[in-house]
């Protein structure tokens, strides 16, 4: 056999053993034996770099250093999940969907994974690109980091599609966790403070060779693109058909019922597996029935995240703190005694305003109750008054700014007290600087919220126009600012002249204005004077905007501060309306017109279809109603909508018949 055969023959061996080891858990050699092959195929790989694969099992140990990691765009949004805490929040997701679809519906009852999400992509049976979820839009590319993963085949075996997205979690196993913290902890290091954290952060470690050391795993759950799978049962079959790790725990099941059964039986099963979980997901089995679903702003209608019980404990509460945010709000914060729940070690939980405080009752001294709400932050939910000494003082609420000692505010009807002093606040300054460079709105490389406080405390910006006025000179003398990292904040801040129109509205911190409502905006107004212009009626007539979002934009722009920020951005090149090629592609033709998408269509995806409706000024819903001016029927188009429409003199529009009429 040559040296060339050799190599193959080699590789194919070593991807079988390696399926065996980590995702059969049935090895059918030795480690001793699995080494020496390994160790084999390096030398000949390194006689021969002609034959070099990125895809060979030797890329399993690493070695590939990334400084920075490129900010990638998914080929389609990665959503996030609705949760739900009860068996009623489950019934009425059941009902809503029943109410949606036509015919039986069936569900995959699913682990959620406590890790990392990430997205894989695979072209011609081989392992291509990993992003990590980041803002579900983009995310950053770990494909090197991820490649170390033993679980996760870098080739693939069976009848695979030629290219194709699969979703899943990268977790960290208790048993590997425990390992690591052990050695950590006899070379005199901290152990790490939980599994999920670890994962996620091992996924940005810069050396590929430190990722391969960790016990890291690849738990598969969702084949995204046009693969002719029907079901969501049969995508994790197919998936663990073509070599990926897919836990054998889900079960396809007919009835809200059996879901509810599930979940009762993993709540208790939980602690038995080898790994974390916090909940289980549901999603309606069937494809076609998701595609009728459809999506809202933030989540998929045809999945939810039935979340566990959070872990409670007790602790003492030692102090309450204040901080400002940068709309002003005033948060109080519970510093406790050092507990761990949850698998963290919580010192600080919230106390959210003044009326939480006086509904506890809570004072200092007290033993109290804390969990962490949505198991992410801690939260204060009781007092153990049992345990309260005598004569303990009655929570006061500060009257004055703790920053700038500014008296504070509270208008009628809401919960917070505020600290009006917008302009001469430090925290409200670094707080809105801080959003404003956020992932989500300016995406500004090279500046975190770190140095935007110390670029603040140094008097060098006092708004988020000042950013365009930095040079490197003054950069330079700050601390830990080389020259390098001031020319990258630099060409961070000159780059994103060129972030489009409704992140930068998004950036303005508009209250009440999220990245969902700024788009809506910036599509009905098209620029910022135009926007600027619009009274409160107008912006109530606005699809979506309702009084209290239009009382604050109107508000903000008749801001004399925010009038002269927008004067600044302006001359300073930043894009306050929507760019020509945008607009280009918008019309009035639907405006006003609320449109039901249902079927599957030839010439144009779902997702597209629904972009050019709201291209052109139309709403996509999901359900007919005497509202609806259009039902787009495609093939397989549920016959209880198309008899909807009908009985309710709905135009119903082919395919072909919407696209001329656009």
């Amino acid at each position: 056999m040559s040296d060339r055969e050799l190599i193959f023959q080699l590789r194919n061996e070593l991807r079988k053993h390696n399926h065996n080891y980590y995702v059969l858990d049935n090895p059918t050699i030795s480690d001793f034996e699995f080494d020496i092959k390994l160790k084999k195929l390096q030398v000949l790989e390194s006689q021969y770099p002609e034959l070099s694969d990125p895809n060979s099992p030797t890329m399993r140990v690493g070695g590939a250093v990334t400084k920075n990691f490129q900010t990638v765009f998914h080929a389609q949004r990665m959503y996030s999940l609705d949760n739900s805490y009860s068996k009623s929040d489950l019934l009425d997701w059941e009902s809503r969907i029943k109410r949606a679809l036509d015919g039986p519906v069936s569900y995959t009852c699913e682990l959620k994974y406590d890790g990392a999400s990430i997205s894989i992509t695979y072209k011609n049976g081989c392992l291509f690109r990993a992003l990590t979820r980041g803002d579900g839009n983009k995310g950053d590319d770990v494909t090197a980091n991820v490649k170390t993963i033993k679980s996760l085949p870098l080739v693939l075996q069976g009848d695979f599609p030629e290219s194709f997205e699969i979703r899943g979690e990268i977790i960290l196993p208790l048993k590997g966790f425990k390992a690591m913290n052990k050695q950590r902890v006899s070379q005199g290091e901290e152990p790490f403070k939980n599994p999920r954290n670890t994962a996620s952060g091992s996924l940005k470690l810069q050396d590929s060779s430190e990722v391969a050391r960790r016990p890291l795993e690849c738990l598969l759950y969702s084949i995204e693109g046009d693969t002719g799978i029907k079901y969501q049962y049969e995508n994790l079959e197919k998936a663990r058909m073509w070599g990926f790790k897919v836990p054998e725990e889900a079960q396809c099941v007919d009835s809200i019922e059996a879901v509810l059964k599930f979940i009762e039986y993993w709540d208790k099963a939980r602690c038995d597996l080898p790994y974390e979980i916090d909940g289980i997901v549901v999603k309606v089995n069937d494809l076609q029935q998701q595609a009728e679903l459809g999506f809202t702003a933030k989540a998929p209608r045809w999945a939810m995240a039935y979340k566990f019980k959070p872990e409670q404990v007790s602790t003492k509460l030692n102090y309450i703190s204040y901080q400002v945010g940068r709309t002003g709000a005033i948060t109080p914060v519970a510093n406790l005694e050092a507990v761990k729940l949850a698998g963290t070690i919580v010192k600080r939980a919230s106390l959210h305003n003044a009326d939480q405080i006086l509904k506890l009752d809570v004072r200092v001294g007290d033993a109290v109750f804390v969990e962490k709400g949505g198991e992410i932050i801690p939260k204060i939910i009781g007092v153990d008054l049992s345990k309260r000494n005598l004569g303990a003082s009655e929570t006061k609420y500060i009257s004055e700014c703790p920053d700038c000692k500014t008296p504070l505010i509270r208008k009628d009807g809401e919960a917070q007290h505020y600290c009006p002093n917008t302009i001469g606040c430090p925290p409200q300054i670094i707080g809105r600087i801080q959003h404003y460079i956020s992932r989500k709105a300016l995406d500004i490389e090279g500046l975190g919220g770190e140095t935007v406080a110390m670029l603040v405390a140094a008097g060098l910006i006092k708004d988020a126009a000042d950013l365009y006025t930095l040079q490197i000179k003054d950069l330079l003398p700050l601390e830990r600012m080389a020259q390098k990292s001031a020319e990258n904040l630099i060409k961070g801040v000159q780059s994103s002249k060129q972030i489009p129109f409704e992140r930068v509205l998004f950036g303005l911190g508009i209250r009440y204005v999220g990245e969902t409502v700024a788009k809506i905006l910036a599509k009905h107004y098209k620029t910022v004077h135009a926007l600027s212009q619009a009274s409160v009626e107008d912006l109530e007539a606005v699809d979506e905007i309702g009084i209290k979002i239009a009382k604050s934009v109107y508000a903000f722009f008749r801001n004399d501060t925010n009038i002269r920020l927008l004067s600044r951005l302006y001359s300073y090149g930043l894009q306050l309306s929507l760019s020509e090629e945008v607009l280009a592609n918008q019309t009035t033709i639907l405006t006003g017109h609320r449109i039901v998408v249902s079927g599957v269509f030839d010439q144009v995806s779902r997702n597209e279809l629904k972009r050019l409706i709201e291209s052109n000024g139309g709403k996509v819903v999901s359900s007919i109603s005497s509202k609806t001016s259009y039902l787009i029927a495609g093939s397989n188009v549920g016959p209880s909508k198309r008899q909807k429409a009908e009985d309710l003199g709905i135009t119903i529009l082919t395919e072909q018949a919407f696209l001329d009429k656009i």
